[in-house]
């Protein structure tokens, strides 16, 4: 149901308020939405540049009962920043400031909308870097990395988001401003709101500026890869290693098809064979640790195991960076139908990926598998003729069982893309109803009329209610 949102333009100026169809369209849609062709348009986009826009805006919607999602950089993969009930886009790629950096602390603050490769740029004159950075972070924002808790190679060696976030600056639904979090390294005071407000995809509060803690850049850095006879190789390989102890910053997987589409995407000569990708990072010491990784290598049958000289490092991260535009892109008639997601515990890697390829097998489906091994992190996409809606159906029904089957491994749904609105439906199975109807709880206390990112990370109940508070049903 369309919003009558003309109130925006007494609150903002005209250049920070559309109504344009132009603008609508273009934020109806994420990365996997467009893929598509799927979205629905808000009513207008507001470009919020302060924490005080943001708060007017926010106030004057919640009394109207207008939903407002925020937008940032669009790539998203679950529909997280996709309106679902038409009303305002809060677009806040204008607030890209970086505000403070403090080399002292390891700490830097910025606003919402800076993209994470700037966050690298403006500490490394001070040989700092922010390590959790995802494999999008140079087309991602701080914001949406925190809306989503996003992780991403490096997150065997440094944690994930979450892991690097001290405090932040947050504007609830009603347009009230609040701090979470502290600048310093640890806190046990009051409730850990910082950690409940990150990775809630934007249904609490609007993030407006975050400090986050950096990190000392290793003196020394040398990655290489392993290629492998076969994929439980690969697997099994990855589970050893991590299980041994083996101090990696990266280590990830490349199933046989996955490298065949990232040879023809980037035109490189990879072999089409499962293969890791490993990265090292040390300020000493560093070849014997090369030397540790190589022999439980070779307990798994590598074929072969080599290391990139620095010229060549970033080359022989590309075909790894890629691959997700590689999918997309290998053939128009065979597109994703998700891009799956699921962790698993780490002794679980081996078995998850041999059941994706079981239901490949049985489905006659292609599904590439790749992604950060070393965490039990598994991207795999399954391949259908959109065209077809029998091939349709049968590669939601395969791209489920893998959720499921994750689930029950004692895994979860998502590793870092977050629920949105396409991983709804799995969240009562991965924490129960009760921890859920607790979810819907601190949502309704947060955000009571629902103002805030509606249809998004919970499943909605039978009669397709909303979660608004019982005084609002």
């Amino acid at each position: 149901m369309p919003h009558d949102c003309s109130f925006l333009t007494e609150i903002l100026p005209d250049a920070q308020v559309s109504f344009g169809d132009s603008d609508r369209d273009d934020h109806a849609a994420d990365w996997a939405a467009e893929q598509k062709q799927t979205g629905v348009t808000p009513d207008a986009v507001v470009w919020p540049e302060s924490t005080d826009d943001v708060s007017a805006v926010l106030a004057a919607a919640n009394d109207r009962g207008v939903p407002v999602t925020p937008y940032a950089a669009g790539t998203s993969l679950e529909g997280n920043a996709v309106p679902e009930y038409e009303g305002i886009s809060m677009d806040l790629t204008r607030m890209d400031e970086i505000l403070d950096v403090r080399p002292d602390d390891f700490q830097i603050d910025v606003q919402p909308g800076v993209m994470g490769s700037a966050v690298d740029e403006a500490a490394a004159s001070d040989g700092l870097f922010f390590p959790p950075l995802p494999s999008s972070g140079d087309i991602s924002t701080i914001g949406g990395m925190i809306a989503n808790d996003a992780s991403g190679m490096q997150t065997v060696k440094y944690g994930e988001v979450a892991d690097w976030v001290l405090e932040l600056e947050v504007v609830l639904a009603d347009g009230s401003v609040i701090s979470a979090g502290s600048k310093a390294v640890k806190t046990s005071s009051g409730y850990n709101l910082k950690n409940l407000l990150i990775g809630s995809e934007g249904t609490l509060g609007v993030v407006t500026r975050a400090t986050l803690e950096l990190e000392g850049r290793p003196e020394q850095i040398r990655g290489g890869r392993a290629i492998f006879p076969t994929l439980d190789d690969a697997t099994e390989a990855v589970f050893d290693a991590v299980r041994s102890g083996v101090d990696v910053a990266k280590i990830e997987l490349v199933d046989d098809v996955s490298a065949m589409m990232a040879n023809d995407y980037l035109d490189l000569d990879l072999p089409d064979t499962p293969m890791t990708f490993v990265e090292f990072h040390a300020n000493h010491g560093i070849e014997e640790e090369i030397e540790f990784c190589r022999s439980i290598f070779e307990a798994h049958d590598v074929d072969q195991f080599e290391m990139a000289d620095e010229e060549s490092m970033d080359e022989l991260w590309q075909a790894r960076r890629e691959l997700a535009f590689a999918t997309r892109s290998w053939d128009p008639k065979q597109l994703p139908i998700h891009a799956g997601d699921v962790t698993v515990p780490i002794s679980k890697l081996p078995d998850i990926i041999r059941y994706a390829k079981e239901l490949g097998e049985e489905y006659d489906k292609t599904i590439p598998c790749f992604g950060h091994a070393g965490d039990g992190n598994v991207h795999y996409s399954v391949l259908v003729d959109y065209s077809d809606p029998e091939d349709v159906a049968e590669g939601e029904e395969v791209y489920g069982k893998v959720v499921e089957r994750a689930i029950e491994m004692g895994g979860t749904c998502t590793g870092e893309h977050g629920v949105g609105r396409g991983k709804r439906q799995y969240l009562e199975l991965e924490h129960g109803a009760d921890s859920v109807e607790a979810m819907r709880a601190i949502k309704r206390a947060f955000d009571p009329k629902d103002t805030l990112n509606p249809g998004k990370v919970f499943p909605e109940t039978a009669d397709g209610e909303r979660v608004r508070a019982k005084s609002d049903d």
